[in-house]
């Protein structure tokens, strides 16, 4: 196969006219302009997530109705009035009663067999990757090849990233009910798995259920079998359910993977639609309560995908940071960006950049990844 790059156009920041091929049209304005001039760049920036969330038939905002029924599942907090729809779009307002498509017995999801070593953001410092904590929480003190992980993919999302590569989360009449009593009898028949995974979408909307199925594998498995829990989020959920979740994972030598998407706030309101404030104090919830508990096998680290232009060095510093004035052992990791959803007029993450933001990052961490490393020979091809 002949590989041909992709031509990507100069875009002109609507605000202050700079040029550049990853100025999004999407967003529409350059990441000078989002720092700089954040009211009148997010004016612009949310355009894009009002009507593409229309389209799909999604509420362009978090409900605030007065007198509506409080979710409180994240930070969306939506308050739902009579006939209208949750953020997610898993729930409604039903005769002033909160109705869901999903509960803690049942969720909206597929699963499938993921071989170790799998591309998981964790793979490099995990017991899947690597053995590590053998053998209490790996089957092997090594790679554990010829075992799987079950990944869970939820539908729904408690953000609305304009770059996501999941964007199928979206297609909720597509998803199916799942039972925790299928997944467990699934995974109780097949001694070659050794880690559930949930994401999506992102687990938040649907936590409960994944804390009660987490909870009965656990329960039902043989005592020496290795069942670990890990979640991949983007951190927002309520934080009596982090916690719970973050017990799991402790408990089973898992691990959760936030996804720090941006620091500045106009940056990742702008790439997500969404504030990140709870995703700040919820990864430091998980650290107090459950990193020094577990510190050879690491049960939190951090992944930021490097969007060509808005996430930059200062972002991923700002990040790094943050992450080392916690400890600056928890794992990061960087990852490569490859054009995808309403942000695919984008190039693949161009070296220079993917350089910059490592030594950004290792002036304030000890554990630094790059991940998607693969990406980067495209990208020298769209140069």
């Amino acid at each position: 196969m002949i590989f041909l790059p992709r031509v990507v156009r100069e875009k002109e920041c609507w605000i202050c006219g700079a040029r550049s091929r990853n100025i999004s049209e999407s967003i529409g304005v350059c990441v000078k302009c989002l720092r700089e001039r954040p009211d009148e760049a997010l004016e612009i920036a949310m355009r894009s997530h009002r009507e593409s969330r229309v389209r799909w038939g999604l509420p362009p905002e978090p409900p605030r109705t007065a007198g509506g029924v409080r979710c409180g599942l994240c930070d969306a907090d939506c308050l739902i009035g009579e006939g209208e729809m949750g953020y997610c779009g898993l729930r409604k307002n039903i005769d002033g009663r909160l109705q869901s498509l999903v509960s803690a017995e049942k969720a909206l999801l597929h699963y499938y067999l993921d071989a170790h070593v799998t591309n998981c953001c964790a793979a490099w410092f995990c017991p899947a990757g690597t053995g590590c904590g053998y053998p209490a929480y790996a089957v092997r003190n090594g790679p554990e090849y010829g075992y799987y992980n079950l990944a869970l993919f939820f539908y729904g999302c408690s953000f609305d990233c304009l770059f996501c590569q999941n964007w199928s989360h979206k297609r909720l009449s597509e998803g199916r009910l799942v039972s925790a009593d299928e997944l467990v009898e699934h995974t109780l028949s097949d001694s070659r798995i050794t880690c559930w995974c949930w994401f999506g979408g992102s687990p938040e909307p649907q936590l409960p259920f994944a804390i009660s199925a987490s909870k009965r594998i656990l329960e039902e498995k043989p005592e020496r079998r290795i069942i670990r829990i890990c979640f991949e989020w983007n951190g927002c959920g309520a934080p009596e359910l982090v916690k719970r979740a973050g017990e799991l994972a402790y408990i089973s030598g898992g691990n959760i993977k936030f996804d720090l998407k941006a620091y500045t706030l106009s940056v990742h309101r702008a790439l997500t639609g969404r504030d990140n404030k709870r995703v700040l104090e919820n990864f430091e919830l998980v650290y107090r309560e459950f990193y020094e508990r577990r510190r050879s096998v690491p049960v939190l680290n951090a992944t930021t995908l490097l969007v060509p232009h808005y996430v930059d060095e200062y972002e991923v510093s700002m990040i790094a940071e943050f992450i080392a004035s916690l400890d600056p052992e928890i794992p990061y990791s960087l990852l490569i960006f490859h054009p995808d959803y309403l942000m695919s007029d984008m190039t693949i993450t161009p070296r220079e950049q993917v350089e910059r933001c490592y030594q950004a990052a290792k002036k304030h961490l000890r554990r630094v990844n790059i991940g998607n490393i693969a990406l980067l020979g495209l990208a020298e091809a769209e140069a």
